[in-house]
């Protein structure tokens, strides 16, 4: 028995050592030389303050904002900590129920507006932190953030134009909207 539980025990502590210790702080310092805005958060910053994260969304739910996908993180919404989705299926009553309240929402901020509603704006994704919208999601809400800030809808489209992203690579995915960096421009704009 002596035989073997000395190998075994070296074995243990030397995988402990190289898979515990040496290869996290390997990859770590690797990706703070190469990645270091992505290995920290990929934070936004505004006055030398982090006000979000690039890749995490956050609610809001002013009129004078434009509005990102819903969150199904439990127990509070964009809680990077406990992502996922709501695993709730198309017939299910609870997401039936969360998409008429948030199509409430929408009609009750903007009440004029008839166009048909972007499905983006009505459901979660995967991760339940998506922080971006479709360019058709961002359009749906311009007439109510313009109104609501006082700006011209010109603006506001010059401004979702401006931050709409394309394909990565040309081909890769869909054209999107980061919504919190839209918001920080229409801030910024307004001054």
């Amino acid at each position: 028995m002596k035989n073997f539980l000395r190998p075994l025990l070296v074995l243990f502590v030397a995988l402990t050592v190289v898979t515990g210790l040496i290869y996290p702080a390997v990859v770590t310092a690797i990706s703070q030389a190469a990645f270091s805005r992505q290995a920290n958060g990929s934070l936004i910053e505004r006055d030398g303050k982090a006000v979000g994260s690039e890749i995490i969304g956050q609610q809001f739910d002013a009129p004078q904002y434009f509005w990102g996908r819903l969150s199904a993180t439990t127990p509070n919404p964009y809680n990077a900590g406990s992502s996922s989705g709501s695993n709730l299926g198309p017939t299910n009553p609870a997401l039936v129920d969360e998409v008429k309240g948030r199509l409430a929402a929408l009609h009750d901020a903007d009440p004029g507006n008839d166009a048909p509603v972007p499905v983006d704006l009505v459901t979660s994704s995967a991760s339940g932190l998506d922080p971006e919208i479709s360019p058709a999601a961002a359009a749906y809400q311009i007439a109510r953030v313009a109104k609501a800030r006082g700006m011209t809808v010109q603006q506001v489209e010059a401004l979702v134009a401006q931050a709409t992203a394309g394909r990565q690579f040309g081909v890769l995915g869909e054209p999107r909207v980061n919504v919190l960096k839209l918001n920080l421009a229409l801030d910024a704009a307004k001054g």
